[in-house]
């Protein structure tokens, strides 16, 4: 690929080894997490949400229980300021939820900001200016001493606005473009700001530290955050917060490295909505925890309406194959897949375990919303014998015998493949019935009693060609009598008889299913599938079901 050569890395390694946090397995408890769709996230929409939408969307995201929301950048326009002021003149931030605020570091902005605050009972001020080398050489053409100052004179501000207004404040701060900064100069204007705030154990400060674009592998920017996390003052008074976009489809990694790193609070978006390919996605990160076992401390146990409520209000869609969200996440079309999903699931059932370990399963899907029915094993012409007999026995209680599984199972995906298209279980369902049950051409049993000697007798009466016969046979058994009646009074020949029954319901009104295969004489075998309240007509029904396919 041409013009490979004129790219080069934008980003900065710390200056000494940052590599503490390769030496932890995994994330052993939630961050804070503050969302940031009702800015970051409503600004990258094509259509923003209007005033009741975006209430909706607030309701949404405490009902999730999230603490911390960023409603938006209320000096930027009408439309924010009013939002802003609704949720507070109305009452409608919960006791246990803080509200967060953007503003650039300049005065007007920030006088507006904590005029837009009057009468919240708590809000995070959330302070920001542009630090990289593109943004210093490119954007404002000032040195790295005119953009502390900026930051410096803005943290400033915000201490004296705070003081003469009423309310409970907390300061956030952030070097926007962080990851294009030099690691020491950041460390710097970190530093600086926090001279101004000099934040206490009461009092504490958040900073910062986001991947606005994103510019290196996962490992750099943990390595960024654990250095300056070991360097920055004041640091058991800081919360270090990350915000990492998703440039190089990395922010989840990013994320979790960097919260093994020394990061303490996450800003994202439920589904990842943000700036170009957007920001991290909260929903991936925290049943990513819920995997390993850890409580994420939002709730996600109804992803399907959350989805839905979500794409309603952004206009956005949630891909199919968006982790754990996304509609076929769950759901397996491969044969080899679906064989082991329902192998493991029956495997679960019989053990009783504890601990979910269900293959190709990350999660169990009930435990966010979603429904084995449907959902886990989908029919196409990928498919296979498991998958296909997993959903006769899990939504029409068709418990198959193995071998009948593989000869059905050839057939869906022959439908399916001629037809191009997923076939649904309610067709499956027809399909089977069509092809094994209660069949009556060429041959429809009516009826059959028995006598007893030293032998089964039976006398079978049948239809065929629109007589009425009678067979006679005797056997050692019931079935084997009824057996030898139609080979020897049809003239037919089979061996090898495969039986297999069971319950297909509970309870009074229970009907039996029967499963009869038969060897023709060339070897090919043959089923039928026989249903009815009596176990033995069932098994009649099964038989001569199983004869017609091989005489038919």
């Amino acid at each position: 690929m041409k013009n490979y050569d004129k790219y080069t890395k934008g980003y900065f390694m710390p200056p000494v080894s940052s590599l503490k946090w390769t030496q932890k397995e995994y994330i052993t408890e939630a961050p804070t997490w503050c969302s940031v769709d009702l800015r970051d996230g409503n600004q990258a929409l094509i259509v923003p949400m209007n005033l009741e939408e975006k209430l909706e969307f607030f309701k949404l995201l405490v009902k999730i229980g999230f603490k911390e929301i960023e409603v938006g950048f209320p000096a930027a326009s009408e439309t924010e300021f009013t939002f802003l002021r609704t949720l507070i003149e109305q009452n409608l931030i919960p006791d246990d939820v803080t509200i967060q605020v953007l503003t650039q570091a300049r005065e007007h902005i920030i006088r507006k900001t904590f005029e837009s605050l009057k009468g919240a009972p708590r809000a995070v001020v959330h302070l920001y200016n542009s630090t990289s080398v593109a943004q210093r050489e490119q954007v404002f053409r000032k040195t790295k001493e005119e953009i502390i100052n900026i930051a410096v004179t803005g943290a400033e501000l915000l201490k004296t606005c705070a003081e003469e207004t009423e309310g409970n404040f907390q300061f956030q701060y952030s070097p926007e473009s962080f990851t294009g900064t030099e690691i020491e100069f950041a460390l710097d204007i970190c530093n600086a700001v926090l001279d101004v705030w000099k934040p206490t154990a009461d009092n504490k400060v958040i900073m910062n530290l986001p991947v606005t674009v994103s510019m290196s592998m996962p490992h750099v920017y943990a390595s960024q955050i654990e250095y300056m996390s070991d360097n920055m003052k004041y640091r058991e008074n800081v919360i270090l917060s990350l915000h990492p976009h998703n440039d190089r489809g990395t922010g989840v990694a990013d994320t979790e490295l960097a919260l093994l790193a020394g990061g303490q609070r996450v800003e994202g978006t439920l589904f990842g909505n943000g700036e170009r390919t957007g920001n991290v996605d909260i929903i991936t990160l925290a049943l990513n925890m819920y995997s390993h076992g850890v409580d994420p401390q939002l709730n996600f146990e109804n992803l399907p309406e959350i989805r839905t409520i979500y794409e309603r209000l952004t206009k956005m869609t949630v891909n199919e194959r968006h982790p754990y969200a996304g509609e076929l996440v769950f759901t397996a079309f491969s044969g080899s897949h679906q064989d082991a999903i329902a192998k493991g699931m029956k495997w679960r059932e019989e053990e009783n375990r504890q601990y979910w370990s269900v293959p190709y399963l990350p999660i169990d899907p009930l435990d966010i919303g979603r429904q084995y029915e449907g959902d886990i094993i989908r029919i196409n012409s990928q498919s296979g014998k498991g998958g296909i007999g997993y959903l006769l026995q899990q939504n029409y209680g068709l418990d198959l015998p193995q071998q009948m599984r593989e000869n059905f199972g050839y057939k869906v995906k022959d439908i399916s493949d001629r037809l191009n298209k997923e076939i649904m279980p309610e067709e499956i369902y027809d399909i089977f019935k069509t092809e094994y049950v209660n069949i009556k051409t060429p041959i429809e049993f009516v009826n059959y009693h028995f006598t007893k000697s030293d032998d089964f007798q039976t006398v079978v009466q049948v239809i065929k060609n629109n007589e009425t016969l009678e067979l006679t046979g005797t056997g050692d058994g019931r079935l084997d009598a009824i057996s030898n009646a139609l080979q020897t009074d049809l003239g037919i020949s089979f061996s090898n008889l495969t039986y297999k029954e069971h319950a297909l319901d509970v309870g009074s009104k229970s009907q039996a299913v029967s499963y009869i295969g038969i060897t023709a004489a060339d070897g090919t075998m043959y089923w039928g599938c026989g249903i009815h309240v009596d176990i033995m007509t069932s098994s009649v029904k099964a038989l001569v079901s199983a004869v017609n396919k091989m005489i038919g």
